[in-house]
């Protein structure tokens, strides 16, 4: 799940950072200025943004896939323990 979630961030901001590029071309020629002087500034904030939107897809995430999964755990273990429709071996398992 947090492998997933890492993934997800780091196209999203991949895509953004892309689409930056593309709209802030007038930049180009004050690069190096901007880089010596906000450089710090900026991988502050791309930092800070990262763990957010990390943050925001993790439980957006958790939310969406993982309905319902007391009940469903709940259900399983009820199983189990009477041994219906589920492999012998499972159930031999669990008593153990």
């Amino acid at each position: 799940m947090i492998a997933n979630a890492f993934f997800a961030t780091t196209v999203l901001l991949l895509a953004l950072g892309f689409f930056l590029m593309g709209e802030c071309r007038f930049l180009i020629p004050y690069r190096e200025i901007l880089w010596e002087r906000y450089g710090e500034t900026i991988a502050l904030f791309a930092a800070a943004l990262f763990v957010n939107v990390f943050t925001a897809v993790f439980l957006v995430s958790r939310k969406l896939f993982l309905k319902d999964t007391g009940r469903k755990l709940a259900h399983l273990e009820k199983q189990l323990q009477t041994g219906a429709s589920l492999s012998e071996e499972l159930s031999r398992r669990v008593n153990e």
